[in-house]
């Protein structure tokens, strides 16, 4: 009689038969059968090994170690839905934004209205674009197969934080073009005086109250107006950027205002003294407009980082759970 055993070596790599004889014992044979002579075939033969081949090869940790743990097309394309869906959201808000102001006195809502509505709703779109893009990324991604659950959690994150890193890049470079077209248009136009000094009022702050220094009575009409300007308007940067005014500087603008307007020296420097005083109140409110813009803009990032990298997670929880067919 023989006994075969086929099974796998320790690494599952090669398959092996062994086989085994044996003769039973002669006492138990029929007494009309006569037993047969021992010979060297009546011990049990020694189990040989018999190779197969080598076609049993295990693939499980082969498909860990050369997999990578992310698939770039599905973050690519959540950072480009994010991207997207913001443009759109954005461009919505700025139309209900401009449409609940009104430039006529006692109408439309208020300004601090305004700015509340505009912070909500940049958190807002943060929140729900880069939660899509993150739950896309998720989703699209490949099923690591073998991969603790842990790690799949783990990658799932990082996925969704990477379609918020890569939006944010993208949308930082496409409006750093913008502005940079925009700066470059605006520096060519220089065809006539009035259309440079309507571009400067438009990127200087201190251009009407520079004006309001060189409002004349109407006595004196002659003298270069627009280098009084310029120079009026360097003595004011430059007061702005030390936190004060020198003496020095406050009497030859009081000159200048006297021998353009006609003033008096005396009226003429208490004009430069209320000037100033507006223009330092002026850039205060925009430091502040800058700070509060600054810090809400962090928790609208922080807030779309966060979403993102949740609805990673709920994306990829999905993409595993469906089934094969």
């Amino acid at each position: 009689s023989h006994l075969n055993f086929r099974g796998l070596s320790e690494y599952g790599q090669t398959s092996v038969l062994f086989t085994v004889s044996f003769f039973p014992d002669s006492r138990s044979l029929p007494r009309s059968r006569k037993p047969q002579k021992a010979s060297s075939m009546s011990q049990p033969t020694v189990p040989r090994p018999v190779e197969y081949g080598t076609g049993f090869t295990d693939l499980r940790g082969k498909n860990e170690a050369y997999s990578s743990g992310i698939s770039w097309p599905a973050v690519i394309g959540g950072a480009f839905t994010a991207a997207a869906l913001s443009l759109i959201l954005i461009t919505l808000g700025t139309g209900l934004g401009f449409s609940s102001v009104s430039p006529w006195s006692n109408m439309g809502v208020s300004t601090s209205t305004v700015k509340a509505g505009a912070i909500i709703w940049l958190v807002f779109t943060q929140i729900i674009a880069f939660a899509m893009g993150g739950y896309l990324a998720g989703r699209l991604r490949t099923k690591w197969v073998d991969v603790h659950t842990d790690e799949v959690y783990f990658r799932d994150t990082a996925h969704g934080l990477l379609v918020w890193a890569v939006g944010v890049v993208l949308t930082a470079a496409f409006l750093a073009s913008a502005a940079a077209a925009f700066a470059g248009r605006a520096a060519q136009r220089t065809e006539s005086a009035q259309a440079s000094a309507t571009e400067a009022s438009l990127f200087n702050p201190n251009e009407y109250l520079i004006d309001t220094l060189f409002r004349s009575t109407g006595t004196v009409t002659d003298l270069n107006a627009i280098s009084m300007r310029a120079e009026a308007d360097r003595i004011f940067a430059h007061a702005l950027r030390e936190g004060s005014m020198s003496q020095a500087d406050n009497t030859y603008l009081a000159r200048l205002i006297s021998a353009r307007t006609g003033l008096n020296e005396a009226d003429a420097q208490r004009r430069v003294t209320d000037v100033y005083a507006q223009a330092q109140e002026a850039a205060e409110a925009t430091r502040k407009a800058i700070a509060h813009l600054s810090l809400w803009l962090f928790v609208a990032l922080l807030s779309g980082a966060f979403c993102a990298s949740y609805a990673g997670t709920i994306g990829g929880r999905q993409r595993d759970h469906v089934p094969a067919l």
